[in-house]
Parts: C-alpha cells; sequence; structure tokens
C-alpha cells in the first residue's frame, strides 16, 4: 500500500493510498481510514509526470485559484523530476473518466504501480 499525497484535486486533498486496484481517498471528518471513498484505478483516463506548463494548464481550467498557485512554486522546481535523497518522489497528474482532475506526489515505486495499473 502506497501512500498518495494529494496537493489539489476535485475530491479534496490529504493523504490517499494506493489498496489494490484502486484509490483511497483522504478521510473526510468523522471518517474512519476504513471507510474511506475508494476511485478504481480503472477511472484514470491519463497519468503523467507533471510538468510546470501542465500544471498551469490543469489549474487554469478547474479554477482552483489560490490552491494552483501555492503549489506552481514547488511544481516548478519538482516537476518531472525525481527529488534528490533516499526517498526519490515523483509529482503527477491524473486524469479520470468523469472529468475529475488530482495533482499528486506519491514515491517511485507507487507511481510506477499506478501507471502500469492504468495501462
Amino acid at each position: 500500500m502506497g501512500t498518495i499525497t494529494i496537493h489539489v484535486s476535485d475530491f479534496g486533498d490529504g493523504k490517499a493510498a494506493l489498496q489494490g486496484a484502486s484509490i483511497a481517498l483522504p478521510a473526510k471528518k468523522g471518517q474512519g481510514l476504513l471507510n474511506r471513498d475508494k476511485v478504481p484505478l480503472s477511472n484514470i483516463s491519463e497519468i503523467d509526470i507533471a510538468t510546470e506548463e501542465s500544471v498551469k494548464r490543469i489549474v487554469g481550467t478547474v479554477g482552483w485559484g489560490v490552491a494552483g498557485a501555492v503549489i506552481l512554486g514547488p511544481v516548478g522546481l519538482l516537476a518531472g523530476l525525481l527529488l534528490g535523497g533516499k526517498k526519490k518522489e515523483v509529482t503527477f497528474i491524473a486524469k479520470f473518466n468523469g472529468g475529475e482532475k488530482m495533482l499528486a506526489t506519491t514515491d517511485v515505486k507507487t507511481y510506477t504501480t499506478l501507471v502500469s495499473m492504468c495501462m
């Protein structure tokens, strides 16, 4: 089970988890971790490493405004790169069949698993 940090999305933000063939979304107030909403990976229509250009395009189209402005600074530095240190991370954008979008960061192993399960 890999951890995914959702920076901004149509689902909300916070810590999500890869659980089998689905993403367990961040727990809502009063909701236990075991009862979180889940989105099947089969609902992901597109997943790709974030670039500054793609983040600007996504943030602009869904009107994430302030959240997008906060994210753009770090993403401009991190986008498309594996971060230094022993803990390698990837910032990515996922688009879902229902039109939802997500900007998130996870470790390389979880990202690789996500990509392979979405193909």
